[in-house]
């Protein structure tokens, strides 16, 4: 799983994903596919897709809300279950099992 990956379901599914570095900081993947680390106030001294690979767990929230006095649940999945949605999300540019002819 990449983050590349979690980029494109983050978009799909309209929800913000959320898992943390080593550093104690948590790196948001937003509804719109950009991924932030809030407490940062500098040049990082890591790299995201390193911390990707050893991110432990991950917390999915609704990006769109809808009510704002109903704020969206939260669910926590493990890298197992992340990685099976994202491999179950369907990729761009997957050829279509027909002829055009």
């Amino acid at each position: 799983m990449r983050l590349a990956d979690l980029r494109r379901y983050s978009v799909r599914k309209q929800v913000n994903i959320t898992f943390q570095l080593q550093n104690g900081m948590d790196c948001v993947i937003t509804d719109r596919g950009v991924a932030q680390v809030p407490a940062l106030k500098g040049l990082p001294d890591f790299n995201l897709e390193d911390e990707l690979a050893s991110a432990s767990a991950f917390r999915l929230e609704a990006g769109v809300v809808p009510d704002k006095r109903h704020p969206p649940q939260s669910r926590s999945v493990s890298r197992e279950q992340m990685e099976a949605l994202t491999s179950q999300s369907p990729t761009a540019g997957t050829p279509h099992d027909h002829d055009d002819e």
